[in-house]
């Protein structure tokens, strides 16, 4: 195969498994500290990207018109927004079900992700149908035989690179991360510890909702477009990769979110019809490694999550 091709098929990977591992790494983070799997996850990603694009369409009715001030702006709101939805969650509908059974959370956070998701098809304007995405970042490309890097691909690959790296200084390196950490290692502990559990799940669920709105904003950038059914296909990806990779290990969720990516690249490269299959092909793979290891690509013990 040229070689040209090669590498835009590996560009378009990483970009996808940049993606998948943002929301991958937002349901390690919620079952590390709190055992739980939050399957609203992907459509609090969905709420985040039309956040994103009506503050946009806000700004354009004020006259602003800088690409700069419009990302930037959209970023805040969509990040901000979010993190304040997902503390919402944890505080309202997650913390109060604590002593219920799992499958009371799992439930209820499914549900809640169906509201969400026909929130927006119902109440934004014309929600049911796709809507356009603002081209905002620079749309030069570089042409090396059949390798086509486009600028605002590097330029998203290197933001989401540096928000994970970013997540894991912020886990390792301060006091609220080593905080995080004593409560996915051992809650009661980290109580008597002096550490604000309640706090710590809030900030924890602000995070991960943060990543979701980052990563749809990714999406709606890449693909200039978004629909309110985004969220439930990424949130299904998002968990397989958490789960492929190792519920409750960081580098688990990346690898897998990778991985499923270069999986979804194959199937598209390899199979007849790739684009009807390629899904189905990596998600057959998925199941695979699932029986094979049930426990994820790197699994980590209760006291080494997080």
């Amino acid at each position: 195969m040229d070689l040209g091709l090669v590498a835009q098929y590996t560009m378009n990977g990483l970009m996808l498994g940049m993606m998948y591992a943002l929301v991958a790494v937002g349901f390690t983070l919620f079952f590390g500290v709190l055992d739980v799997i939050k399957f609203s996850h992907g459509d609090v990603l969905t709420v985040g990207a039309f956040t994103a694009l009506a503050s946009f369409i806000g700004l354009q009715s004020i006259g602003l018109s800088s690409d700069a001030v419009e990302l930037l702006a959209m970023l805040v709101a969509a990040l901000g927004a979010m993190a304040l939805l997902g503390a919402f969650i944890a505080r309202a509908f997650i913390l109060p079900l604590r002593s219920a059974p799992a499958l009371n959370t799992l439930l209820i956070t499914l549900m809640l992700g169906t509201v969400l998701r026909e929130a927006v098809r119902l109440f934004y304007p014309d929600g049911a149908n796709p809507k356009p995405f603002p081209r905002l970042l620079p749309a030069d490309s570089i042409n090396i035989g059949n390798f086509n890097l486009r600028l605002d691909n590097a330029i998203l690959l290197t933001a989401g690179a540096l928000v994970i790296v970013g997540l894991q200084l912020l886990l390792n390196r301060t006091k609220l991360g080593l905080a995080i950490r004593a409560v996915a290692q051992d809650e009661e502990t980290a109580k008597t510890m002096g550490v604000n559990f309640n706090a710590i799940v809030l900030i924890t669920f602000a995070i991960g909702s943060a990543l979701a709105a980052f990563a749809g904003l990714m999406n709606g950038l890449y693909y200039n477009e978004i629909n309110f059914g985004i969220g439930l296909y990424l949130g299904v990806v998002g968990f397989s990769a958490a789960i492929i990779g190792g519920l409750g290990s960081i580098y688990g969720a990346i690898l897998g979110g990778f991985l499923f990516a270069g999986l979804q690249t194959i199937g598209a490269v390899a199979l007849p019809f790739a684009s009807a299959y390629k899904d189905v092909f990596a998600f057959a793979v998925v199941i695979a490694l699932m029986a094979w290891r049930p426990t994820g690509l790197i699994p980590e013990k209760l006291s080494e999550r997080v």
